[in-house]
């Protein structure tokens, strides 16, 4: 794998100022001969050197988006104007949002590799649907009240006590809030602390839909490289001193899409820099209990003393994904905030769902089942390693988590083999879409959890088939 420092080369700072202004035209927010900020104030604006918001407005003005004039500055082309298409949905047309994940997992598929979730006939559904009946026995009136925003008082008390207890972190009922899954969770945080060009920290290769809400804010995305061993310390450093990021957004434990961990001193020792540098570790954990051998070491959050870590941990993989249950523990004052945030965004997840997740998690049948599950999901992850091995691709055997991250031989193209594989009801990812920098073009993420064992063989054998049709 390259390693890449930063996104400067490929993605330069005067590009992102470049795209700011562009998003801000399209968004409505300048008209056709709107006259743009000077470049003195720009330049303060996203706190960047004035010579690259002169670059920037001098690409524009190259592409045609705007045009200069002698000694008034720089203004809105008349060629930005939406079509009289766009002009009668003009809302939706000034704000496009992009989701290239939920695009190719929307579509129907029978052999379904592109979906990190389980397979729903290795969940104990009967035993889910014993606890609902539960859930009206004790709490009658559960249909007629909304929860509290920061989420049922009795679950965030169970939540804080098992925590203690499996994770070693230290906290708090009040310090833990009840989301409608982790990707609300993120959503809230990028809210909360990220503006137009702040700078974030993320993982080489990570999770696309993180990737597309930091946009969304207006930051600038920075990667990082994960190894099997981990990270570059000395790197990571490197770029908190140069380019003093709001936040730093992991998913260290049995990581997607590449299934690494990240070891126990460099827990520690990353702990250490993001409070030296002032930089928010948000530790996405979904994938901790789908281990195969050992358990993986303890969150961050764990060795936080300063409250500069934001742990997430979801439970929507491997419990029941229909309930949407996550817990976002951090420290005050920002669960002040982020109480506020989840206040706006839907004024607290269901009640029900949490009371009958806390019944059910609980329960020592579940506890008993996941053993059994970390058994079922080494199985399949065997079944689609030996499909590999015959094909001859490359891959580092995770030891735990629900994907494999496999790099393709440098002959066959991924975009024709998707285009061929949907043709063949086969879905997978593509590996551009999870590399913040849209590179790693024969890499592709298959997740071996949702299709059960007889689907995982003949897909993959239908997969290396077509693969090998597409070989020069």
């Amino acid at each position: 794998m390259k390693k890449v420092v930063e996104d400067q080369q490929t993605h330069p700072l005067f590009r992102q100022v470049y795209e700011f202004i562009t998003n801000r035209i399209e968004r409505g927010e300048w008209s056709a001969n709107d006259k743009l900020p000077s470049i003195r104030m720009l330049a303060e604006e996203v706190q960047v050197h004035r010579l690259t918001v002169f670059k920037a407005y001098r690409q524009l003005k190259e592409d045609g988006k705007v045009y200069v004039k002698d000694k008034s500055g720089y203004y809105v082309s008349p060629g930005n104007q939406l079509s009289a298409n766009e002009e009668e949905n003009a809302v939706v047309s000034s704000y496009q949002l992009t989701n290239p994940l939920w695009d190719i997992q929307r579509l129907p598929a029978k052999y379904q590799f592109s979906q990190a979730l389980i397979d729903p006939n290795l969940l104990p559904n009967l035993y889910l649907s014993d606890y609902v009946k539960k859930v009206f026995d004790l709490y009658p009136k559960v249909m007629g009240t909304y929860s509290s925003v920061q989420g049922d008082e009795e679950l965030r008390e169970t939540l804080s006590r098992h925590f203690r207890e499996h994770h070693r972190l230290q906290l708090s009922p009040e310090e833990l809030l009840i989301t409608s899954g982790a990707q609300q969770a993120i959503n809230l945080i990028a809210k909360i602390v990220l503006g137009p060009m702040d700078t974030v920290l993320v993982e080489r290769p990570t999770y696309s839909v993180a990737l597309d809400i930091f946009r969304r804010e207006g930051a600038r995305v920075v990667p990082v490289n994960i190894h099997p061993e981990g990270y570059d310390l000395e790197e990571i450093e490197a770029m908190m001193a140069k380019h003093k990021p709001r936040m730093f957004y992991m998913n260290p434990t049995h990581h997607n899409p590449t299934g690494y961990t990240v070891p126990v001193r460099q827990r520690k020792l990353l702990v250490e820099l993001a409070e030296r540098y002032r930089c928010l570790l948000v530790e996405d954990d979904p994938f901790r209990d789908m281990y195969f051998n050992e358990e993986p070491p303890p969150p961050f959050f764990a060795y936080d003393t300063e409250g500069w870590v934001i742990y997430i941990s979801s439970f929507s993989k491997y419990v029941a994904p229909g309930l949407r249950i996550c817990a976002v523990a951090c420290r005050f004052p920002f669960m002040e905030r982020l109480i506020t945030a989840k206040s706006l965004a839907d004024n607290g997840t269901p009640l029900l769902n949490q009371k009958i997740f806390l019944h059910y998690y609980t329960s020592p049948r579940l506890q008993q089942h996941l053993g059994k599950l970390r058994i079922a999901l080494q199985v399949h992850k065997e079944i689609m390693e030996e499909e590999l091995t015959v094909a001859g691709w490359e891959w580092t055997a995770p030891q735990g988590g629900l994907n494999l991250w496999v790099k393709l031989p440098e002959n066959i193209s991924v975009k024709a083999l998707l285009q061929l594989g949907s043709e063949q009801s086969i879905a997978f990812v593509p590996g551009e879409i999870l590399d913040p920098l849209g590179e790693m073009k024969s890499w592709i993420r298959l997740s071996y959890s949702f299709a059960n064992e007889g689907q995982l063989r003949e897909g993959m054998q239908l997969l290396r088939a077509a693969a090998e049709s597409l070989q020069i």
